[in-house]
């Protein structure tokens, strides 16, 4: 019987992200060195894989949470930014802690007139991202149609929108939120399901409607976000530990950590239609 020769397959290049132990049991976030990593290797946290000299963005919800994260990061790669609110309070804010780099623009994503005026009057983007959302989370019992169809309005209809309005270079990206409940539903979120599961479709049929332009979306599980900030701090502390404790990657998430994703799916010539749940486990347990 002839020899068989097996040539052992390329491997491909790992990213890891390091952990220390830290105070009681939980993960400390501490990226291996920099300077360990070829250049084309760099672990996402150091955004070094990302370039966005000379490429226009608009981030609608880029006042605070994972809108102003993708801001932040989008900024400090080169591009040319620009934070979107209905808040003009908030958009000053966050364009002073981004150094006066980004644009602002007062747009309300839950009115049809607001976001149709904005980019009638702009010039096309690269790249636009849609984080902002005020979702009730609530049982369907407690919950009026209206207080429903109000949900709907900020997240969904709110991406629907853009998407139908936004101008965007041919290869370029829209960006979403949606959430992992739309596939791991709970008791009391029936109505969060619902909704993250509409956007995960929609971003499915936009990725065939706006092609060559590109549509990806990132579903997490808790984001520990200025959202929580009505909190007494040390109940939001307790139920952000509590999840940790749950979730198999022993954290929750930071903006930042749904940013890279985002920003990852973005510059990715081959990313669209995709949906990437990045919940820390929680789907599986």
């Amino acid at each position: 019987m002839p020899a068989c020769h097996f040539r052992e397959p390329r491997r491909r290049p790992r990213y890891v992200l390091a952990y220390a132990t830290a105070g009681r049991g939980q993960p400390d976030r501490r990226l291996i060195d920099d300077a360990s990593w070829p250049a084309h290797q760099q672990p996402s946290g150091s955004a070094k894989w990302a370039n966005f000299s000379g490429k226009s963005v608009l981030v609608v919800g880029g006042s605070s949470g994972i809108g102003f994260a993708v801001a932040a990061t989008a900024v400090s790669a080169g591009g040319d930014v620009t934070i979107a609110s209905r808040s003009a309070e908030k958009l000053a804010s966050a364009a002073a802690s981004l150094g006066g780099k980004a644009k602002v623009a007062v747009v309300d994503a839950t009115d049809t007139v607001s976001v149709d005026d904005f980019f009638a009057r702009v010039d096309m983007f690269d790249h636009v991202f849609v984080t902002a959302a005020d979702v009730s989370i609530r049982p369907v019992a407690d919950a009026s149609v209206d207080d429903a169809q109000s949900a709907m309005n900020s997240k969904f209809w709110g991406i629907y929108r853009i998407a139908r309005a936004a101008r965007i270079r041919p290869g370029g990206s829209l960006g979403v939120v949606a959430g992992f409940r739309s596939h791991r539903p709970a008791p009391g979120l029936a109505l969060m399901s619902a909704i993250n599961a509409a956007i995960e479709g929609l971003v499915i049929g936009l990725a065939l409607d706006l092609k060559p332009v590109r549509v990806n979306a990132v579903s997490p599980a808790m984001v520990d976000t200025p959202l929580w900030s009505g909190m007494e701090h040390s109940a939001r502390q307790a139920m952000m530990d509590r999840l940790a404790s749950l979730y198999p990657a022993g954290v929750v998430a930071r903006p930042d950590d749904i940013a890279q994703m985002l920003l990852a799916l973005a510059v990715n010539p081959y990313a669209t239609g995709t949906v990437v749940t990045l919940d820390g486990g929680a789907s599986l347990v």
